[in-house]
């Protein structure tokens, strides 16, 4: 009886570390997880995710990672730029553990390792431009700083996806600074393009005048020639009327004659009248016989036109 009950206490305490050893050896790894395993205290293998089997008691799991993405703050510290200007800057750091045995065993602390690597590699790249380059070429400082870096990482089994400038701060009085020097900047824009816009209404109203003065050149040009055409016309008008009153006259018609003179006689008045310094005009009692002298003339006109 009592070999019985030894046996059964024996079958127990096997049964229960068979169900220990199988539980220690069985491994679930969760999905975006890697495990490392050790063999007395010698790296084996890699676990990836899913169910995996190890010899309970002689492998052990001796890191536990993720590989997924891992965002990474970058505290702020002050940074001394190319021309001497003291800043104060901060970031932030994108990465991914691509390598989990590498992760693991080149290097003891990954996060402060890459927390200490990305700080002194933002002190050296603002540390070699100056201020104005510092505060208006960010993506040139975040290129820099994520080929550096991912470089430098890379031997840790890292890949570096971003590395981004959070904030950057200038002193106060270097703030007020570039205020001023701002606002100098827009008074001296505005005064260019005020002096600019004079300039060219300047030039607006120079090219008007210019084509106002050829216009009225024109005009005059063009009065003048219609005025000689006039006295030209008006000329051979008179001409032919001394050629009908001469021809009127070698026939013995003194009313012809008489027309001229009332013509002349009429002309003078006119000129007398039209004078500024007259002041009278005394009309002598002749001057009804020198206009009636004008009925003549339709005798003179109608012989002319029946003369061949």
């Amino acid at each position: 009886m009592s070999m019985i009950n030894d046996f059964t206490i024996f079958a127990v305490i096997f049964l229960a570390m068979v169900i220990v050893l199988v539980f220690l050896g069985v491994k679930s790894v969760p999905q975006g997880q890697q495990w490392t395993v050790e063999r007395f205290g010698k790296y084996i293998k890699t676990l990836d995710p899913g169910l995996h089997i190890i010899i309970p008691a002689i492998d052990v799991v001796s890191q536990r990672l993720s590989m997924m993405e891992e965002v990474m703050d970058i505290p702020p510290q002050n940074v001394i730029t190319k021309d001497n200007a003291m800043i104060n800057a901060d970031g932030v750091v994108f990465y991914q553990i691509i390598n989990a045995a590498q992760a693991a065993y080149q290097v003891k602390d990954l996060n402060k390792a890459l927390l200490n690597l990305t700080m002194s590699n933002i002190r050296t790249v603002i540390g070699s431009m100056v201020l104005d380059e510092v505060l208006s070429k960010r993506d040139i400082i975040n290129a820099q700083l994520l080929h550096t870096v991912d470089d430098a990482s890379n031997p840790w089994g890292v890949k570096v996806l971003r590395v981004e400038i959070k904030d950057i701060s200038p002193p106060q009085d270097l703030v007020d600074a570039m205020a001023r020097q701002m606002k100098a900047e827009r008074d001296k824009r505005a005064i260019i393009l005020e002096a600019e816009g004079k300039r060219k209404a300047d030039i607006l109203q120079a090219e008007g005048e210019k084509q106002a003065i050829i216009l009225e050149a024109e005009g005059r040009r063009e009065a003048a020639f219609r005025d000689a055409e006039s006295r030209e016309r008006f000329a051979h008008a008179e001409a032919r009327a001394m050629q009908t009153i001469s021809i009127a006259v070698e026939e013995g018609n003194m009313q012809s004659m008489n027309y001229l003179i009332a013509i002349k006689y009429m002309g003078a008045i006119n000129n007398l009248a039209t004078s500024t310094n007259s002041k009278l005009l005394l009309m002598p009692l002749e001057t009804a016989g020198v206009i009636g002298a004008f009925a003549g003339i339709k005798d003179i006109v109608k012989h002319a036109s029946l003369k061949p």
